[in-house]
């Protein structure tokens, strides 16, 4: 059988994060890029014998993959998606989907209308102590949920300026607390009301000073309520998350600096502020993200834990707590046709027999 064949889009930080799992799936990888940064990447792994190569051009790309990881800047992901959707092409691509609501919808009808796959990398749902929150709430350990704590923060990045222009990342809300929107809805379902608010400048020729904190409060529609924060910091700044999840019969809580982690540096070697956040496991959540998706491409394959309505629903609740932080007016979040409710009602002492 034919080695998989995925056309990887991007060479940076995130898709150094992403090529060593698909390597790990037995993948071949073709490598585009528009600025010509993907030599460098392919160089380093065919250099050890892995079958890793640059594209010409994107069509190169469309024309001989079976699936397409977008790992790219945030205002490319609609175009690069749609693209590859029209190619009836699988598609997995990094949060968030788009920086508007309307956006992200298009890319999930056009690959539904396509009969392909669309999986939103939201991939802190396959962290460890993530992953065994969600557990514990299906199972019922907490009982009804109460109130939701999320935060996640470190030195704000300034590796590439599109990082602090929110007219192309979204923000510090869209960019970095969107990982924490989604795990909100993961765990206490559909969100109702946001209300947020941001300190700080945040555009892209920001200097060594600036600090930019935010903080955004979900209503859910059972009555829980999440406070999720964030936080981009001065560059020694050390990168933390943690969570606190109250229900009536229990808490659970974690904090990252607890125990050690990995990282990936953007470009192989680590440079002041440059690299993903090191993150505690037992196997790369990246790996666990793509076997996910890949294995869900078959004729009755397994629903990932994400899906194409979860990537929708959080650019929405995050693009309500922009407009939010905007006004100083809370949002009401109305439902819509697409809505479907997450289902973490925990289970009954009968329905768990």
């Amino acid at each position: 059988m034919a080695p998989l064949h995925i056309g990887l889009l991007g060479a940076g930080g995130i898709a150094r994060a992403h090529l060593p799992g698909w390597l790990a799936l037995g993948a071949r990888l073709s490598v585009y890029t528009v600025d010509g940064s993907a030599e460098k990447l392919t160089a380093e792994y065919a250099g050890r014998g892995h079958d890793v190569r640059t594209a010409a051009r994107l069509d190169d790309v469309l024309d001989t993959v079976a699936a397409v990881d977008i790992c790219t800047p945030t205002p490319t992901h609609k175009e690069l998606a749609l693209a590859a959707v029209a190619a009836g092409r699988h598609v997995v691509c990094e949060k968030p989907l788009a920086l508007t609501a309307p956006d992200a919808r298009e890319i999930a009808a056009a690959a539904e209308a396509a009969g392909v796959r669309l999986h939103p990398a939201h991939v802190v749902r396959y962290f460890p102590a993530y992953a065994a929150l969600r557990e514990a709430v299906v199972r019922g350990d907490l009982g009804e949920l109460a109130v939701l704590r999320f935060t996640r923060g470190g030195a704000r990045p300034r590796w590439a300026p599109w990082f602090g222009d929110p007219a192309q990342s979204g923000g510090v809300i869209m960019d970095l607390m969107v990982h924490d929107i989604d795990i909100a809805r993961w765990i206490a379902g559909d969100v109702v009301r946001v209300h947020a608010r941001t300190r700080g400048a945040e555009h892209a020729t920001g200097t060594p000073s600036d600090v930019v904190t935010a903080t955004a409060v979900l209503t859910h529609a059972s009555g829980a309520v999440s406070q999720v924060s964030g936080l981009w910091g001065l560059p020694d700044q050390q990168f933390r998350t943690t969570f606190r999840v109250a229900g009536a019969d229990g808490l659970l809580h974690h904090d990252s600096t607890a125990v050690p982690g990995f990282r990936i540096t953007a470009q192989g070697v680590r440079t002041a502020n440059e690299g993903i956040p090191s993150s505690p496991m037992t196997e790369s959540p990246y790996l666990a993200e793509l076997r996910e998706f890949a294995g869900s491409w078959g004729p009755g394959g397994p629903e990932p834990r994400v899906s194409a309505h979860d990537g929708v629903e959080a650019v929405r609740i995050a693009e309500a707590a922009v407009e939010s932080s905007r006004t100083g007016r809370a949002v009401e979040l109305e439902p819509t046709d697409a809505t479907q409710p997450t289902d973490v009602t925990p289970q009954t002492e009968e329905a768990a027999r």
